[in-house]
Order: structure tokens, then C-alpha cells, then sequence
């Protein structure tokens, strides 16, 4: 007897896995207080989307969504309305944690929750949707599809580098916080930014990165467990190079080391140029942040130094993020 399976296609896939999160995708609305230039103080709303983690009322979000605000309100998929509560934020990931109030003990009250996927498993040109609430409008969250453009793409921030995906499902102001899921309904990465004045180009947090995080935010309200090695560089690039006569044209150039951090205690210097951590070969400071997120705290990474041409390894010791 041969049995047939219906497998969903096209527009069955994605709708499919939209019904199935879109129930926990949620409206976040801010009010921060203002001062203008002549020091008067004046509430100004914010928006944006987060999606339900767990029945109790845990949502993820990203922190510039929150950052500040006096007051959050939620506003979940069936129309609920209730107050929101930071419970712990991270400016480095762009990640934080609001928890929905008034949520009760009882099965029926039990929020809706989304699955989390395994971004360790996605692919370029995969399909991917996006869901949000994007600039704050009503009748429940908005999705659009597109595909996994890059799967690492290092941009960087106010606060250090970070290792995102980068997608052309569009990403509009409201969308940040709110899920990017694959066409079985998992959430693989939480929106984040899109690029300004170009189309096609959004970028997320993997949702691998995400899950460690939100168990330190939600246990501790912050990260304490984050390694740190105390440097900030730049790219060699072969001009530069060229205009200070670096002795190399790649690797990292230490433009400065923080007092009594680890690279401090380890001698390596301003003007010193990382060629290499643990036998992988740096060619940017993204790397350099990338082979440090990987590692714990009090683990040793071995780095290579170029100082002025002669070229020696430094053993470091990683410290916890002051």
C-alpha cells in the first residue's frame, strides 16, 4: 500500500509557519522622557515588536526598543492589553527581556509561546519570514518573506562588533524585536536593523546567540559571564599600512588597551597588530571579537603579535566584562 504525504508548498509554507507565531509576536509600546534644547521635559512614544518566550509572560526584544523607557505596554496578538517590566537588557547584542504583567498561574491565562530553532542549522537562500508590528500599525503584526542573504555578516556598533544575518525580507521602524522564523515556525533570529537608504538589506540576531543571553538577562538582569580581553583596533588596510609603513598589510592594529585588562596585564601594547588567535588568521576586528565570543571566561587564547616586524606569541588570559 503506498501512502502519500502532503507536504506543504509555497504559499501553504509560509502561512503555515506564520499562524503558528504570530500568536506570540506582540506590540511594544514606549514613553521616555525628553529634554529639549531649552531643558524642558516632554514624554515622546516609541514602538516596536518582541516575541513571547516561554507561558509566563517572558518576552525577547531588542534593547534599543526598550532603552530608557518609563513606561512599556504590551499588547498581545488577541488584542490583550497589559504593562510591561524590563527584566534585563544587553547593549553589546542589542538583546533585552521585558516580562508582561498581570499574567496568573491559571492554564487558560498561559501566554502563548514560540518554538526557538537552531540558527547553527540555516542556509544562504533559505526562506525566512519576518513578523512585527512596523511603525506601530493595528490589526496585529505585519509579515514579509525573503531569503538568508549571509549568515555572517560583521557590522559594526556603538558598542563593539556583532555577527548577524542578514536577510531581504523587509524591515521596516517598529519591526525591531520581532522574530525571524523558518518555514517550519521556529524562530531563528530576533530583527534587529536594516540599512539605511538601501532596500533588500535587514539584518537579525541569531537566535543561538540570543538563547544564552536571555537565560543570563532573565537569571541575573544583565550579562556577567560575557570574556573580555580589553582592546579596541582597526583594520590594516593596504593604505594605511602603506601611510604609517606597518610592517604588514592585514591583521588587526591595536589603537588602544585598556588599563589593567587582561591585554594589559599580557604586555601587548598600542601599535602592536594581532596577525593571529589560536592559529586563526586575523585579517579585521571582527574576527578578533568573534574568536573572544566563543571563549569563556578564565580561558586562555593564544595570540599572535606583530611589533614592529618581529612577529612572537602572547598567551592571554580571558576576564569576565567589567
Amino acid at each position: 500500500m503506498n501512502i502519500r504525504v502532503a507536504i506543504p508548498l509555497g504559499e501553504d509554507l509560509i502561512t503555515n509557519a506564520v499562524e503558528g507565531v504570530s500568536k506570540s509576536t506582540v506590540n511594544i509600546a514606549t514613553v521616555r522622557m525628553v529634554q529639549d534644547q531649552l531643558f524642558r521635559i516632554f514624554p515622546v512614544e516609541g514602538v516596536g515588536s518582541g516575541i513571547i518566550i516561554d507561558k509566563n509572560g517572558y518576552i525577547l526584544t531588542n534593547n534599543h526598543v526598550i532603552d530608557d523607557a518609563k513606561r512599556l505596554r504590551i499588547t498581545l496578538a488577541d488584542g490583550r492589553m497589559l504593562n510591561g517590566k524590563v527584566i534585563g537588557k544587553d547593549e553589546i547584542t542589542d538583546l533585552a527581556v521585558v516580562r508582561a504583567e498581570g499574567i496568573s498561574n491559571n492554564e487558560g491565562d498561559m501566554l502563548p509561546h514560540a518554538h526557538l530553532g537552531n540558527s547553527d542549522d540555516l542556509r544562504i537562500g533559505q526562506i525566512v519570514i519576518a513578523i512585527g508590528n512596523p511603525f506601530g500599525l493595528t490589526g496585529g503584526p505585519t509579515v514579509t518573506a525573503g531569503i538568508i542573504s549571509s549568515l555572517k555578516r560583521n557590522l559594526q556598533f556603538e558598542n563593539g562588533v556583532l555577527e548577524l544575518i542578514q536577510t531581504d525580507a523587509a524591515i521596516n521602524p517598529g519591526n525591531s524585536g520581532g522574530p525571524l522564523v523558518n518555514t517550519k515556525g521556529e524562530v531563528i533570529a530576533i530583527n534587529t536593523a536594516k540599512m539605511p537608504y538601501a532596500h533588500g538589506i535587514g539584518f537579525a540576531v541569531p537566535i543561538n546567540m540570543a538563547k544564552s543571553i536571555m537565560s543570563e538577562l532573565i537569571e541575573n538582569g544583565r550579562v556577567t559571564n560575557r570574556p573580555w580581553i580589553g582592546i579596541a583596533s582597526i583594520k590594516i588596510t593596504r593604505q594605511l599600512a602603506h601611510y604609517y609603513q606597518l610592517p604588514v598589510t592585514e591583521g588587526a592594529l591595536i589603537a588602544q588597551v585598556e588599563p589593567y585588562s587582561p591585554a594589559d596585564d599580557a604586555g601587548i601594547r598600542k601599535g602592536d597588530i594581532i596577525e593571529e588567535i589560536d592559529g586563526n588568521r586575523i585579517n579585521d576586528p571582527s574576527q578578533v571579537s568573534s574568536q573572544v565570543r566563543k571563549k569563556h571566561v578564565s580561558d586562555r587564547v593564544l595570540m599572535t603579535i606583530n611589533r614592529y616586524g618581529r612577529r612572537f606569541e602572547v598567551p592571554l588570559q580571558l576576564q569576565a566584562r567589567p
